[in-house]
């Protein structure tokens, strides 16, 4: 029997393996995360992090404290010019600093720090010395502000820092690193040397369509910040832009540059190193810049930073670690998976004692997922995930080829084993319209085996879609029903092999009147018990509608006549808040308690609009769901 539970709800950490994973959206930031350091006393040549919620106003994390022992990571006891930059795979992160003790003298270090993560808390560290790691390094001076980037076009990561040597000016130069980042591969080559020949550093690149944007420091003769560009890293090619890009006459070093989330703004930063403050301005093209000063607020005064955005798991992994700032506010709770998922199905495993997320793979044009994925967690703070359970375009489905969308999955206990069924609709090879298979398996997370042929092919109301499956087992009687159906609601019990229904019991149930206003049918069945009650819940208007919204009513059995409640509607659209289609649900309960929660999907705020395609980004929400004393449902209050 599958009960719908759920330990205490706190959103989720993140750990995304791959197989089909998708990559962090930039739908999925909340936040940022600042590095930088201090000065130039050895106790202030550390790293440090800092976070916004809004990229203006910033709050230090562990009381303006280091995060991490220089003493530890580097071979002169301090850290400079922290660089941070998010994999490729979405969930490494690599950070490189200069080596340096600025009391020993600027011409004293030959060394970077390489730091790896992938969850920003723990890092591992490597120390390279250019002087001991190459031949012919006897007049290396220094090595300054390393940082990484990933090359599109040799698909490796690219090192590039500035070193002088003896008496000539100051160059950036490159070298790849390793695939564990704990080294250099091959001899440091220039990267970029301005035509005048005079000393440039603290390069900082940004990746613009398709354009690398250079930003470097004119060492010693200007002491301003200038841009060059390319379209391919290491050619030598570059067009410089003669003017300085700084917003101030005082000398500045150290740009740092981030985009705005969902936004087509950047800002350039920059560390007024006379004058112990940082300046920030904004620009859409990475070549007009103004200052917003005014706009930007910080409780510490860093130096030489750099600026990365953050998931809102990733928010609240920092805040648990290194305390939350008093004025930050609240945290983002919504969305729990990343990426872009709809129709969610949630399982608790009495096998595994896991709870299953599965989902429509959404983020497709014409809702053409073909694939399902499952995430996992032990306790709905750390979700997993677990790769594609179930894909239509192999040997694991042989009906259908597409369309996958909207599953629901049981767990049951049968001769002492316990065996899975994933119900499901896809495209049938023919194109005849949408049809509900099911695969069965022997683990939550498959693999899973389709049966071969769809259980549900035709519409009992002779139009419609066979999609939106749910299954439900009567805790009262032990049978199992399935539940179906776009434009009609259909249910029927299903025989004890699981994969069949008793085709004598198939009833159309779907509730009648209503409007798009209150609880007009569209889709979505869900069934759930409580309290003598059968629950049955359904999604009115169109899945790209910002009304889009779940209703219910009750039924005295799980084929009964279904009442509409004098208040059905359980979630609807809330654009104070920026929540807009919220629908399309299953239920969850805390084990032993009386305490339930909606999951359910939205449509992403940045996708709101017919020519943004709303109705494939959509993302998984969780919300508590309520009763009054009468059993009957309180409005959801949606959370962002």
């Amino acid at each position: 029997m599958k009960y719908r539970i759920l330990t205490f709800f706190v959103l989720l950490a993140i750990a995304v393996r791959p197989a089909f994973a998708s990559l962090i959206d930039e739908k999925d930031y909340a936040g940022y995360l600042f590095v930088y350091f201090t000065g130039n006393n050895i106790d202030e040549e550390a790293i440090r992090f800092a976070v916004s919620t809004d990229g203006y106003e910033y709050w230090a994390l562990n009381d303006n404290k280091p995060v991490l022992d220089s003493k530890v990571i580097s071979s002169t006891g301090g850290v400079r010019d922290p660089h941070i930059l998010r994999c490729e795979d979405g969930h490494t992160f690599y950070m490189v600093a200069t080596d340096m003790v600025s009391a020993n003298g600027w011409d004293s270090n030959r060394a970077m720090v390489l730091l790896k993560s992938t969850d920003l808390i723990h890092w591992t560290h490597s120390v390279i010395n250019i002087q001991k790691r190459y031949p012919g390094q006897e007049q290396l001076k220094r090595v300054w502000a390393p940082q990484t980037i990933y090359d599109r076009e040799a698909g490796r990561y690219l090192v590039y820092w500035s070193m002088q040597y003896a008496s000539g000016p100051d160059v950036i130069y490159y070298a790849y690193a390793n695939d564990d980042f704990t080294d250099l591969v091959g001899e440091p080559k220039p990267l970029f040397i301005p035509k005048d020949k005079k000393s440039c550093i603290d390069g900082d690149i940004v990746y613009k369509d398709g354009v690398y944007h250079l930003f470097y420091k004119t060492e010693g003769h200007g002491n301003g910040i200038k841009v060059a560009t390319t379209r391919s890293l290491t050619s030598g090619q570059w067009t410089e832009s003669p003017d300085y890009k700084q917003q101030t006459k005082e000398a500045v070093e150290g740009a740092g540059t981030f985009k705005q989330i969902g936004q087509d703004k950047y800002i350039l930063m920059y560390d007024v190193y006379m004058n112990g403050r940082y300046q920030f301005t904004e620009t859409s093209d990475l070549e007009h810049f103004k200052v917003i000063d005014s706009e930007v607020k910080m409780n510490f005064h860093p130096r030489h930073g750099t600026v990365m955005p953050i998931t809102a798991a990733e928010l609240r992994a920092l805040t648990a670690q290194w305390g939350k700032p008093e004025g930050i506010g609240e945290l983002s709770q919504n969305p729990v998976l990343p990426g872009f998922h709809a129709d969610p199905e949630i399982l608790y495993s009495h096998n595994t004692g896991r709870y299953y997320i599965y989902s429509t793979t959404d983020g497709q044009p014409g809702w053409g997922g073909w694939y399902f994925t499952a995430f996992s967690s032990a306790d709905l703070k750390n979700w997993t995930y677990e790769g594609v359970v179930l894909d239509l375009r192999s040997p694991q489905v042989s009906w259908a080829n597409g369309n996958a969308w909207a599953p629901a999955i049981e767990e049951k206990l049968i001769d002492g084993k316990y065996k899975y069924f994933f119900y499901y609709s896809g495209n049938p090879n023919d194109n005849s319209g949408k049809q509900i298979g099911v695969a069965v398996g022997d683990s939550p997370i498959g693999p899973f085996k389709d049966m071969g042929a769809p259980i549900v092919t035709k519409s009992p109301v002779g139009g419609g879609q066979q999609i939106d499956v749910d299954v439900f087992t009567d805790p009262m009687s032990g049978k199992s029903y399935l539940y179906w159906g776009n434009g009609y609601m259909a249910g029927a019990e299903l025989n004890d092999d699981m994969v069949s229904i008793r085709q004598e019991t198939v009833k159309v149930l779907t509730p009648k009147g209503g409007s798009l206003k209150d609880y007009q049918y569209r889709e979505a069945p869900y069934v759930f018990y409580r309290h003598g009650k059968y629950y049955f819940m359904w999604s009115v208007d169109d899945t790209g509608s910002a009304n889009y919204h779940v209703a219910y009513g009750t039924s005295d059995s799980p084929l009964g006549k279904i009442k509409v409640a004098k208040d059905p509607i359980v979630t609807i659209q809330d654009p104070a808040k920026q929540i807009y289609g919220p629908a399309h649900n299953s239920v969850v309960r805390k084990p032993g308690t009386d305490e339930w929660y909606i999951v359910y999907h939205r449509i992403n705020k940045n996708y709101i609009g017919k020519d943004r395609q709303p109705g494939i980004h959509r993302e998984v929400c969780i919300d508590r769901l309520e009763f009054n004393d009468d059993g009957t449902i309180r409005r959801v209050s949606l959370t962002k």
